[in-house]
């Protein structure tokens, strides 16, 4: 498989405004030296607590937020120094699926008129096409072609997020980031969209970056896994490598946590100790070693840095 994307060294980070004057006193690091690649035709999910700046990664990776430093390479193309009309080929490459239905979409267009846009601003086929462009998106999403004149508050939460879905693959991208798309949904709604993303995707050659919070969701829909803490990569593997040897204290601690579903079956529960510390103001050394049961000195000192200890098993921790 080539390389679609690769992501390095990426940090954005929000300034902290206070005073009369609004002036600059801190930073939030919310995405603070990440790096991945992802290669066409897989899914790479991105799990972590809430806070842990996964949202941001997707949207600075999508240049809907600029980032601090580093880079975001889309097919050999560096997007970061790119202005707004330098990046216009670029966006019907890259779509994004948004996590609440509801106010993702316009409540005052119709649902024609929502996905038609993406053509009204690139410039694409002529009015009669476009018609029947919507019609078979609608279909291919499982949503009858009639419902196109229709308004967002006539539809349930999944029906939104399949027309969501259409909007994302209105321009026929490669690339889709999934901003946990599922999570505001019924969990009888949740499996029934999934499934539709892996159709489409199986249909239409997708790569997705698939951010969720849901270690089963992202275990049944992802080919790696990468885990997210405090605005850091803490472990990247493939997800068979990574839920059954967890390297990552943190990643440890997040498996413990999912249900077993065999009846008699039990995990052994960790509890991790004290609160995620503020992306203000970050531990020094390893970002985790506030509440790692195997914290040591050079842990609260020295950053460690990701090292490969198993074929295309990346990890971010002295232990290793």
């Amino acid at each position: 498989m080539e390389e679609l994307l690769a992501v390095r060294n990426l940090k954005k980070y929000f300034p902290v405004k206070k005073g009369l004057i609004r002036r600059a006193t801190s930073q939030i690091k919310a995405v603070d030296d990440v790096s991945f690649t992802l290669n066409e035709g897989e899914t790479l999910g991105l799990v972590g607590e809430s806070g842990c700046g996964k949202s941001t990664l997707g949207r600075t990776v999508l240049q809907l937020w600029k980032p601090t430093s580093g880079e975001v390479v889309y097919k050999g193309k560096e997007l970061t120094d790119m202005n707004f009309s330098q990046l216009r080929p670029y966006r019907k490459d890259i779509q994004m699926i948004f996590q609440d239905p509801y106010s993702s979409l316009n409540s005052r267009k119709t649902i024609s008129s929502i996905l038609k846009e993406p053509f009204k601003i690139h410039h694409l086929y002529t009015d009669k096409e476009r018609e029947e462009k919507v019609a078979e998106m609608l279909e291919l999403v499982g949503l009858n072609r009639g419902f196109a004149e229709r308004y967002p508050h006539e539809f349930s939460g999944g029906q939104r997020q399949r027309i969501g879905i259409a909007r994302a693959l209105m321009l026929e991208p490669n690339l889709i980031i999934a901003d946990e798309p599922v999570s505001a949904l019924d969990v009888s709604v949740q499996a029934q969209v999934l499934n539709l993303m892996q159709d489409v995707q199986e249909k239409l050659k997708l790569t997705y970056l698939f951010i969720a919070h849901d270690l089963s969701v992202v275990k049944h829909f992802s080919t790696r896994v990468g885990v997210m803490y405090l605005g850091r990569m803490v472990e990247l593997a493939d997800k068979s490598s990574l839920y059954s040897e967890p390297l990552h204290p943190y990643t440890q601690a997040l498996l413990s946590a999912v249900p077993v579903p065999k009846v008699g079956v039990k995990r052994e529960r960790i509890i991790l100790q004290g609160d995620v510390p503020s992306p203000e103001n970050p531990p020094a050394g390893c970002a985790f070693h506030t509440r790692c049961a195997a914290c040591m000195k050079i842990c609260t000192e020295e950053r460690p840095v990701m090292k490969e200890v198993a074929k295309g098993h990346y990890v971010a921790c002295h232990l290793y």
